[in-house]
């Protein structure tokens, strides 16, 4: 993607986050990943402009972001999302080096983990579930989910990771994602006890994009806003 988008962020991403750790907010890191149902994140954002105690900061994976250049009404502009109220930073992997690294400077993908109470991927490609699963951490999103402090030790909170799959139907009912799903649900999945961190939004029947009808559709938006306004304390 264009350089420029780096932009879009903080001036010195990783040390502004720190900066905010404790700034009395409910903090959502809300993401997106390469899927169609990217669109519906500026009507997810838009939803919480009722807390202004909420701060969100987003992070865009290059595919992503290609689903948000002006394309119609629907798809505004990547820069647009930083003018949505509550949100203090948006995000990409060349912000992980901007600037360069040195001994010392926050790291970007750390800074976003400790700043999250929540963090919530809406959509997540089948490209990106076989990622998660395999542990591959090779841009800014994975390697926040790969450094996540799955139960506490670290950060002194345990938070959960809220996933919204979103792809093809045929994508949906492959053996491999069965068995990606049932790594996030069944072995990371939160559990009654309180163990786990995963909480699976799954999909919905719908007509999909490319024409195809089936499971695979995003949960409706304002549902998942419904759980996270929920999983955030906002709501009783």
């Amino acid at each position: 993607m264009p350089s420029e988008q780096s932009s879009v962020s903080n001036p010195n991403p990783a040390a502004a986050v720190a900066a905010s750790l404790h700034d009395g907010k409910v903090h959502l890191l809300l993401a997106a990943s390469g899927s169609v149902a990217t669109i519906k994140l500026p009507l997810i954002i838009s939803a919480f402009s009722k807390y202004p105690h909420v701060s969100i900061r987003v992070i865009l994976t290059h595919n992503a972001a290609r689903f948000l250049a002006g394309q119609s009404a629907e798809q505004p502009t990547v820069a647009s999302l930083s003018d949505l109220p509550n949100v203090d930073g948006v995000y990409f992997d060349e912000d992980e080096w901007d600037p360069s690294w040195t001994r010392g400077a926050h790291i970007l993908h750390i800074e976003l983990r400790r700043w999250a109470h929540l963090l919530a991927i809406a959509p997540v490609s089948a490209n990106l579930l076989a990622k998660i699963t395999s542990g591959i951490c090779d841009n800014l999103l994975t390697s926040t989910l790969r450094a996540w402090d799955v139960d506490g030790t670290i950060d002194g909170r345990k938070k959960r990771v809220l996933v919204a799959p979103a792809m093809n139907t045929a994508m949906w009912l492959h053996p491999l994602t069965g068995k990606q799903i049932r790594i996030l649900e069944e072995d990371w999945g939160v559990k009654p006890d309180g163990t786990g961190w995963f909480e699976v939004l799954r999909p919905m029947e719908k007509t999909l994009a490319c024409g195809d009808s089936g499971v695979g559709g995003m949960m409706a938006w304002q549902e998942i806003v419904k759980v996270l306004e929920f999983r955030l304390g906002l709501v009783d």
